[in-house]
């Protein structure tokens, strides 16, 4: 692996019932795959932008290889592992730590207009020496995490998807001793209440915006 910090998407192949559901209705299956496809191509234009990191995609399911290299044909890409998103974060960040990236960051894909400034300071605290970064997110949990050295209880023992998510990560950091870091709060896209925020925001969102501009919320 690179010696610079890595900054893992996490990514799902879009399929229609298999992701973002929570917007159905309004929308139906079909049509929330193809906005979570456009979530996707703006996520990844966005990792391009940061500068110093080593982009991966962290995808699933396994046999999804092909559509992402196709989509990203030069960011590396790599099987999530795991039964649940607990499992899975802490084994894309202890991997990517104990492959030699000296710090790794992962981010959703549920966030498409997140400003490229906080993955940039995440790195700043991480540099100054904070040994965990979270990206608060407006639903309790968090939309970014940062690691200078693996620490899968962080996420093996938080009950994942509650909004107690980021308090209950904060506790377990403080039984592992971890100096913790909290960079601005941003929101992803779970339901259709931010589904309208996304739509007021300035962000370009070059893939998404003209979905949204079609759609009667």
């Amino acid at each position: 692996m690179s010696a610079l910090p890595a900054l893992a998407m996490m990514a799902r192949r879009p399929e229609a019932g298999r992701v973002k559901t929570r917007l159905c209705p309004p929308l139906t299956p079909a049509q929330a795959a193809t906005l979570y496809a456009a979530f996707l191509r703006d996520v990844i234009e966005l990792i391009r932008t940061v500068p110093g990191v080593q982009p991966v995609i962290a995808y699933s399911p396994v046999d999804a290889g092909d559509y992402f290299a196709i989509l990203a044909p030069d960011i590396a890409h790599r099987p999530q592992i795991g039964v649940d998103l607990g499992e899975r974060l802490a084994a894309v960040t202890s991997d990517l730590l104990r492959e030699g990236s000296p710090a790794v960051i992962v981010i959703g894909s549920d966030s498409p207009s997140l400003p490229p400034e906080y993955i940039e300071q995440a790195l700043v605290e991480l540099h100054r020496g904070a040994d965990l970064v979270l990206g608060p997110a407006d639903d309790g949990g968090y939309y970014l995490v940062g690691l200078r050295q693996p620490a899968p209880s962080l996420f093996t023992q938080v009950t994942m998807s509650t909004p107690a998510v980021l308090h209950d990560t904060l506790a377990v950091a403080r039984q592992l001793g971890l100096r913790a870091r909290l960079i601005a709060p941003w929101y992803d896209i779970d339901t259709v209440a931010d589904l309208i925020r996304l739509r007021t925001d300035p962000a370009p969102l070059k893939h998404t915006r003209p979905l949204l501009n079609e759609m009667n919320l």
